[in-house]
């Protein structure tokens, strides 16, 4: 399905019927929609935290945060040699930050943004759209914050779109399309309080899910 003048508003429809749009490239203008046969998944209640992980993230001084500077989070995800994040989508993502239906959980050492994770909301569904590191870590601790935020946060689903070796490593798993869109019908009955939910620390984070699993 091509670009037909996507607003934030047909951004919405389209993760609410189950797909999501995407670039060939950061310098393609065009936008098309994707319908995966198998959706990638992250369980709430099945992030694998490692033992090195978990010391790490006990040790760690870095600070989280949540949507202070949305824009660099999508900007560090983009900076890559192949990205699906065109100016367009750009614009788009900052449009939905600005209308409270797109956040970021972010990692900062002092002044420096070192990671996140930034992602579209939707009833208790968490759509994760994408995750960067300049840090040894800070990718995987930026999840883990996510996920943890998202527990307390009220929400059922976090959709990863596909599955990686790097999410499979962490606990992300493959469902059909079918079992995908039941799982979102459900999410979407319901409310989160994504904004209202204050935002962990490092070692909180990882108490409570090495204490959980």
């Amino acid at each position: 399905m091509e670009d037909l003048a996507i607003t934030t508003s047909l951004l919405l429809q389209g993760y609410a019927s189950g797909i999501f749009p995407m670039a060939e490239s950061r310098d393609d203008p065009e936008i098309f929609w994707v319908d995966p046969r198998l959706r990638g998944v992250l369980p709430l209640d099945g992030f694998h935290v490692s033992r090195s992980l978990a010391r790490a993230m006990r040790r760690s001084t870095w600070q989280l945060r949540m949507d202070h500077d949305f824009e660099a989070v999508l900007d560090g995800c983009a900076d890559r040699a192949d990205t699906w994040i065109n100016p367009e989508i750009r614009r788009l993502y900052i449009a939905l930050h600005q209308q409270g239906n797109a956040h970021s959980i972010e990692l900062w050492e002092d002044k420096t943004l070192i990671g996140g994770v930034y992602g579209v909301t939707l009833g208790r569904a968490f759509f994760g759209e994408s995750m960067f590191s300049r840090r040894t870590n800070a990718s995987k601790m930026a999840l883990a914050a996510t996920v943890d935020h998202l527990n307390r946060a009220g929400f059922t689903l976090f959709d990863t779109q596909f599955l990686t070796p790097h999410l499979a490593s962490l606990g992300a798993v493959e469902i059909t399309r079918t079992a995908y869109r039941t799982r979102l019908e459900d999410a979407l009955n319901g409310e989160n309080t994504f904004e209202e939910t204050d935002v962990a620390t490092l070692y909180d984070v990882v108490q409570r899910m090495t204490q959980t699993s």
